[in-house]
C-alpha cells in the first residue's frame, strides 16, 4: 500500500448484487469489480463482503422461493457461493486484478488462536496485492440463516465491521438499497432527512432502526448500526450509502458527504 493508501472494507448487500428472482446482476458485480480493481491499482488495500449466495443458490436451484429447511438453505448457499465467487473471478482478472476466497464462521474470529491465523492471512493476501473476498460460511455455519441460537457474527453487516476490526481498516463502506440514514422513514414520510454525519450512537440514532428488507436479504437498518458501533470503537469510519450509484465509492473514499457516516471514536486515523 502506498503513502496515503486506506484501508477499505466494502461490504455489498443482496439487493444490490442479485435482481428479484435471485439471480445474480451482472452488470453491478462488474462494475463493483472494476472499482475495486481501480481502488487497489490507486494505492488503497481493498477487502470485498458480500452477500447474496442463499438468493443465487436458490435462483440456480430453480427453486420459487428461499428454502425454509436449513439444510436446504445450506445447500443453496454452497450452490450460490459457488457461483457467486466464479463470476466475481471471472470479472477481477478481466481487469488484472487477484481475488481470494475466504469463508468464516463465528469461531473463526471467536478464538483467539484461529483469529490471528486469519490476521495472517489478510495480512499476506494484502502484502500481495489480492483482494479479499469474504462471505460467511452459511453452508456450515447457522448463525446468519437459522434465529434463536449464538451468534458471533449473524449477519454480513456485522461480519464486515469484525473483518474491519481484524484488518484494522481505515474505512467500511456498507453499499445497501438505500441512501443512508434518515431521521424518519422516507417511505412514509417525504419530509424525512438524511443524516450525513454521525459523531456518537446516541439513543436517539439508534431508535431510527428499522426491520429487515426483501426475502433475498437478511439485514436492515439495526444490523447496520451495530456494525457502524463496532467500526467506531476500532477507530474506523463507517459509511451507508447506495449501491445503485457505485461510482460514490470514489468520493467516500476522499471523505465527501455521501450517505451517511459514522465518525471514528478515535480521530485522525485519515482525512
Amino acid at each position: 500500500m502506498v503513502q496515503n493508501g486506506k484501508r477499505i472494507v466494502i461490504k455489498v448487500g443482496t439487493s444490490t448484487l442479485t435482481h428479484e428472482s435471485g439471480a445474480p446482476n451482472l452488470r453491478r458485480m462488474e462494475h463493483l469489480t472494476r472499482i475495486l480493481a481501480d481502488l487497489h491499482g490507486m494505492g488503497h488495500d481493498v477487502i470485498l463482503v458480500f452477500s447474496g449466495a442463499i438468493a443465487v443458490g436458490t435462483s440456480r436451484l430453480g427453486l420459487k422461493e428461499r428454502p425454509g429447511e436449513l439444510r436446504m438453505k445450506q445447500a443453496a448457499a454452497a450452490v450460490g457461493q459457488c457461483q457467486m465467487m466464479h463470476i466475481f473471478d471471472q470479472f477481477f482478472s478481466q481487469y488484472s486484478q487477484s481475488a481470494a476466497q475466504i469463508l468464516l464462521t463465528g469461531e473463526d474470529v471467536e478464538d483467539d488462536g484461529r483469529r490471528e491465523h486469519l490476521k495472517g492471512t489478510f495480512s499476506a493476501l494484502l502484502e500481495m496485492g489480492v483482494i479479499p473476498a469474504v462471505n460467511e460460511n452459511d453452508s456450515v455455519s447457522s448463525a446468519e440463516i437459522e434465529t434463536g441460537r449464538h451468534k458471533v457474527l449473524g449477519d454480513n453487516d456485522t461480519l464486515s465491521a469484525i473483518v474491519a476490526k481484524l484488518c484494522e481498516a481505515d474505512l467500511l463502506v456498507l453499499l445497501s438499497d438505500i441512501d443512508g440514514l434518515y431521521d424518519a422513514d422516507p417511505k412514509a414520510n417525504p419530509q424525512a432527512r438524511l443524516l450525513h454525519q454521525v459523531p456518537v450512537l446516541t439513543p436517539e440514532i439508534l431508535e431510527m432502526a428499522g426491520g429487515a428488507g426483501t426475502w433475498r436479504g437478511t439485514g436492515g437498518m439495526a444490523t447496520k448500526l451495530s456494525a457502524a458501533r463496532i467500526a467506531m470503537e476500532a477507530g474506523c469510519d463507517m459509511v451507508i450509502a447506495n449501491g445503485a450509484r457505485m461510482d460514490e465509492l470514489y468520493g467516500i473514499v476522499e471523505g465527501e458527504m455521501i450517505g451517511t457516516r459514522f465518525l471514528a471514536r478515535h480521530e485522525g486515523k485519515f482525512a
